[in-house]
């Protein structure tokens, strides 16, 4: 069982910037999923354990991925902050043992960009 925990959030003008973070109970594969009313889950951005990243193009070039191995935390820096990012965000972790997935979740965080 993986656990996560997840931190930041909140609510920005548009333009402004925040910062979500999630720590990990171990070094593993982590992305950030948004979900906004009445939509799907839909992936944000991924990274690796080893660094690699994934974007989703509606974010490309505002938000950044990134990882802090030792403190097994993910963040997502989310800069030029527009309402249609406003949405929960989730913190997923997904491990891949003898060709099966498991994914964990985080408990999701409120994003409000709104004037």
């Amino acid at each position: 069982q993986v656990q996560l925990v997840e931190s930041g959030g909140g609510s920005v003008q548009p333009g402004g910037s925040l910062r979500l973070s999630c720590v990990a109970s171990e070094n593993i594969f982590m992305a950030w999923y948004r979900q906004a009313p009445g939509n799907q889950r839909e992936l944000v951005a991924s990274i690796g354990t080893g660094g690699s990243t994934n974007y989703a193009d509606s974010v490309k070039g505002r938000f950044t991925i990134s990882r802090d191995n030792f403190k097994n935390t993910v963040y997502l820096q989310m800069n030029s902050l527009k309402p249609e990012d406003t949405a929960v965000y989730y913190c997923n972790a997904v491990r891949v043992q003898f060709g099966f997935r498991q994914d964990y979740w985080g408990q999701g965080t409120q994003v409000t960009v709104s004037s």
